[in-house]
């Protein structure tokens, strides 16, 4: 079902058809930041496609701010409006799973056990990045990492639409 939405930019009203799912632990940082990329880039290609985001275990984020700081930062340096993500943390529900048309999580390592203890019978539509949360990766490879993956994932959008 082809919903209508109007660009943040021009106000131009684009058909929006397909829906790509973003996931990771908090929704707070990289998963935010795959969405607005994509977003951006969707709605700049007049894909049809949009982006939302959720998080497997949004408790385990920071209560303020309500997006990391690395990806707001990101996101101003690219020239990317907030408003191509969400303006709070999510928690995911099979009723987002049930609403994308293809689903990411950001790092398989540490979501596949959580969808396999949350969601068992959706673990096998994911597509697994592994793109490493802060703990692990600086934010100045976490982020261009995503922004390479949600290129790519763009292109392939792009050759079966």
């Amino acid at each position: 079902m082809a919903t209508q939405m109007s660009t943040p930019d021009t106000g131009a009203v684009l058909e929006v058809s397909k829906r790509v799912l973003f996931i990771c632990t908090g929704n707070y940082y990289r998963s935010r930041f795959a969405e607005a990329v994509f977003n951006y880039q969707a709605e700049k290609d007049a894909m049809g496609w949009r982006a939302f985001s959720r998080g497997l275990a949004i408790h385990m984020a920071p209560d303020s701010p309500l997006m990391s700081e690395h990806t707001s930062a990101a996101l101003a340096a690219r020239g990317i409006d907030l408003c191509h993500t969400g303006p709070i943390r999510v928690q995911l529900s099979e009723d987002d799973l049930l609403a994308a048309d293809c689903i990411v999580a950001l790092k398989e390592v540490e979501h596949r056990p959580m969808f396999i203890r949350q969601f068992p019978s959706w673990t096998e539509r994911v597509i697994f990045w592994k793109v490493s949360d802060l703990d692990e990766a600086q934010a100045s490879e976490a982020l261009p990492a995503i922004e390479r993956n949600v290129t790519e994932l763009l292109a392939i959008l792009k050759q079966i639409a």
